[in-house]
């Protein structure tokens, strides 16, 4: 089996990665690490789950020197909160490389001078037009979740931050599935970028045998209530024992205190006077199970790879495996390259009261064909105030109301927290046509003017232009900074929205009000 001995990591960094307790390498980790430390362009082909951070963030703390008072590496993330979660976790290895580690958009002591730095890519330019970081020194750029970056971002942002970037720096992209989107921007930014792992085609797919069905269920944090959960539904059914795999020994022992504490002693596995065996080692667990009857298998760490998802859940019937939100799309993945059929289940809750059974096919259908990872990616900080079936429930309510939000109409001065402050309409002159997402606008607006996003209200995106609002005190900087720069590979053009007048015509009393903020710039 693979060590991170032998995949050449400095002692220091084994010792902390086993103090974190990760011991061996997954199989992401020991493809993607020797590539990484080699200073090669790489695709890796991974999402949440398979052990990305660490199969980027090991091989750079180990390839780049802790030195200097500027980023080192650079990683772009598709939002603030996933920036500081992954920076507190690469810091706690830092710590024993003397790297500095920092997150733009949360509390972080200078973090534009830190050697390893996560952000948004409209962060990092925000930093950058304001002069307070610097790009000059970055080896190694990084995109988490790419597929993401671009979908909430559009591509314009990025290339903004590549111009800042050195052309020799070292460009590793993360994405499942590895979009259209992605796979261009690799083939224009990423010279000989090597793809991990191999893509599995439909063909491929075809022949690879079918070997049963798991189950899953998304479980918002802490996981162990939903672990909790399930174990008294299988014990309570057909189960004798519940074998219970962990990703490593920390993971276990803390999962079977949990267990033991409301009743439900955990042990090794293969004890028949326990109803809970924790495992860690799948083919060990499994032999210890395997002459046992009634045993149900769950996951709760998602499995890392394909064959550690067919040693954990091959043995045993109606397992379940508990994921993030974030994770799915790699159990997809696995599940597929495994040979297994994914089938989600939910924990019981109370019948609704509505069957809205239209809505329901398009949920169904939406989940099916849609690619919502992004959008599970920016809910996911809820799912630690909510449970899901509240944010469903949430976001159904507002789906029906199908009203537009109203455009912003007052907000308080710098200053003046209770003075209010009129908004104006601003035409610019890019649209859908030109792929413009709203994030591109936003982007542009906060990194060229300086100004806040508060400041920025409704973006209404047209076919061959945008109108946009924003307070009215910021109107004109925006303008002067947006004229003359391109978004989407187009010269802007950015002005007062002149046909306010002809609209409040039609508008009612909605319209004028919205005139009377536009009229207070004057000609002159």
């Amino acid at each position: 089996m693979t060590t991170f001995e032998d995949l050449g990591l400095a002692p220091e960094l084994v010792e902390a990665l086993s103090a974190e307790g990760i011991e061996r390498p997954t199989a992401l980790q020991a493809d993607a690490l020797p590539l990484v430390r080699r200073a090669s362009n790489a695709v890796l082909a991974a999402g949440p789950g398979s052990g990305t951070l660490i199969a980027y963030a090991a091989g750079l703390l180990d390839r780049l020197d802790a030195e200097g008072s500027t980023p080192r590496a650079l990683v772009l993330t598709p939002t603030s909160e996933v920036a500081g979660a992954l920076a507190d976790s690469v810091a706690r290895l830092a710590a024993t490389t003397g790297h500095t580690v920092a997150a733009l958009g949360s509390p972080w002591a200078l973090p534009e001078r830190a050697q390893f730095l996560f952000a948004t890519p409209t962060r990092v330019l925000e930093a950058t037009a304001r002069g307070a970081l610097s790009l000059a020194d970055v080896q190694a750029l990084v995109l988490d979740q790419a597929g993401q970056i671009l979908e909430l971002e559009g591509t314009e942002p990025l290339k903004r931050v590549l111009d800042f970037v050195p052309a020799q720096a070292q460009r590793v992209a993360l994405s499942l599935p590895v979009t259209p989107a992605v796979e261009d921007f690799a083939s224009r930014h990423m010279r000989r970028a090597v793809r991990v792992p191999a893509p599995l085609s439909e063909e491929a797919a075809a022949l690879v045998p079918h070997r049963g069905t798991v189950r899953y269920r998304v479980a918002p944090e802490p996981k162990e209530d939903a672990a909790l959960a399930v174990v008294d539904e299988m014990l309570s059914g057909d189960a004798r024992h519940v074998l219970l795999f962990a990703a490593n020994d920390d993971r276990a022992a803390d999962l079977g205190d949990y267990l033991t504490l409301h009743g439900f002693v955990a042990g090794a596995p293969g004890d028949e006077a326990l109803p809970v065996w924790l495992g860690v080692d799948a083919l060990e667990a499994r032999e210890a199970a395997a002459a046992r009857e009634a045993v149900a298998a769950v996951s709760f760490d998602v499995p890392p790879d394909a064959d550690t998802l067919d040693r954990r859940h091959g043995f045993s019937d109606g397992g379940v495996i508990l994921i993030r939100p974030m994770e799915l799309a790699h159990l997809r993945d696995a599940a597929r390259r495994a040979g297994y059929r994914l089938s989600p289940t939910a924990a019981t809750v109370a019948p609704s009261m509505a069957a809205l059974e239209t809505l329901r096919r398009s949920l169904s259908e939406a989940i099916e064909t849609l690619d919502i990872a992004p959008y599970m990616l920016v809910l996911e900080p809820l799912f630690d105030r909510f449970d899901p079936a509240e944010i469903a429930a949430a976001a159904t309510a507002l789906f029906r109301q199908k009203a537009p939000a109203p455009p912003p109409t007052e907000a308080p001065r710098p200053g003046q927290s209770g003075a209010p402050t009129p908004w104006v309409r601003l035409f610019v002159g890019v649209g859908h046509k030109d792929d413009l997402r709203p994030g591109d606008l936003l982007g542009a607006i906060t990194g060229e003017a300086g100004v806040e996003g508060s400041h920025v209200g409704r973006i209404d995106i047209r076919e061959n232009f945008t109108l946009v609002d924003v307070a009215e005190p910021v109107a004109r900087k925006v303008i002067r900074a947006l004229n003359g720069t391109t978004i989407r590979g187009r010269s802007v053009r950015a002005d007062f929205d002149r046909g306010a007048r002809k609209a409040s015509h039609r508008g009612g009393p909605r319209s004028s009000r919205a005139e009377s903020g536009r009229a207070t710039p004057r000609r002159k």
